[in-house]
């Protein structure tokens, strides 16, 4: 516990003083879901290098806030050690009891990654910054292609191929789509049924050169991944008579491409207003990025880098 007081999180100056990004806002009908923080005025979750949201009644975080600099990223073991943040009530949190019950076939998916907060001027800070992402606060049901694999394969292009090759500082602000008709879980927990998120989304601020500010989003989803494995009840979107715009939109993210997508796709589903930035995006529909595997060592010495087609940044 003193160490997460010493955590002071997201900085929305991190790109610079002319560059800042402050975090989502929530809509007026959100703020009720909030969960409390011990201690804190605006209940957010402060950690090492990110911050987070959490929502009470989902108990996974609404969205999570992580501050990357490439340059100061360090090579460190990994040491996997969840656990449940003492800050909030444990009733705002699943914890093993989720991801051990019976048909869990999903990882803990880190939304704020480990090596997004794997940075620092030294060793024993960037070790923290990775240790901190180990809290179920910053976890959500993933189905282990999606995690380790698809969008896996975003995250490390984004840290691997631009945040740490170009030496970029980024602002990364990533989070599950909460939707009262996500698809529930076959097996109850705790006594409680629980609706898996099937889309996920990470919108991405950073300069360039002449010094303006840049946005740009993905999108991704696990809905056809977790029917398919038989994790989940099959879905309620689209058997109405009409069919909402939210559903039409869950329906055109049911597979498990990667798409960019414009910032106000993100809003419209999250109901999160984002700052304000240029957008090198500039096509009204989705685009599905190419995701390829070429030969080469990563920076923690991997045989297969990553490089996605068709982005937009």
């Amino acid at each position: 516990m003193e160490k997460l007081k010493q955590f002071t999180g997201y900085r929305q100056d991190f790109l610079g003083p002319q560059s800042k990004v402050g975090l989502p806002k929530l809509s007026p009908d959100q703020l009720p879901d909030v969960a409390p923080v011990k201690g804190s005025r605006g209940d957010v979750l402060h950690y090492q290098n990110f911050s987070l949201v959490q929502h009470a009644k989902r108990r996974f975080p609404i969205y999570t806030a992580a501050n990357i600099d490439g340059r100061l990223f360090r090579r460190l073991p990994r040491h996997d050690q969840w656990q449940l943040d003492p800050r909030i009530s444990e009733d705002h949190q699943w914890g093993s009891s989720l991801y051990s019950a019976h048909k869990s076939d999903f990882d803990k998916g880190h939304m704020t990654k480990r090596e997004d907060a794997q940075w620092g001027q030294s060793d024993e800070e960037a070790r923290n910054g990775a240790l901190s992402t180990f809290y179920y606060t910053n976890a959500v049901p993933q189905v282990a292609r999606l995690n380790q694999q698809l969008w896996r394969g975003l995250e490390d292009y984004i840290l691997k191929g631009e945040a740490v090759s170009h030496g970029l500082k980024i602002n990364l602000f990533t989070g599950p789509v909460l939707s009262d008709q996500d698809p529930v879980f076959v097996t109850p927990v705790d006594g409680h049924q629980i609706r898996i998120p099937t889309l996920f989304w990470k919108v991405i601020y950073f300069t360039k050169s002449d010094k303006r500010l840049y946005r740009v989003g993905f999108l991704m989803g696990q809905e056809d991944l977790l029917e398919k494995a038989g994790i989940v009840h099959p879905g309620e979107r689209g058997r109405g008579l009409f069919v909402t715009e939210e559903e039409q939109l869950f329906m055109d993210f049911k597979g498990s491409d990667i798409y960019q997508v414009n910032i106000s796709t993100i809003q419209t589903l999250t109901r999160l207003k984002f700052p304000a930035a240029t957008e090198p995006f500039k096509d009204t529909r989705p685009v599905a990025l190419i995701r390829k595997e070429v030969q080469g060592r990563g920076l923690l010495g991997e045989e297969v880098s990553v490089v996605i087609e068709g982005l937009a940044l």
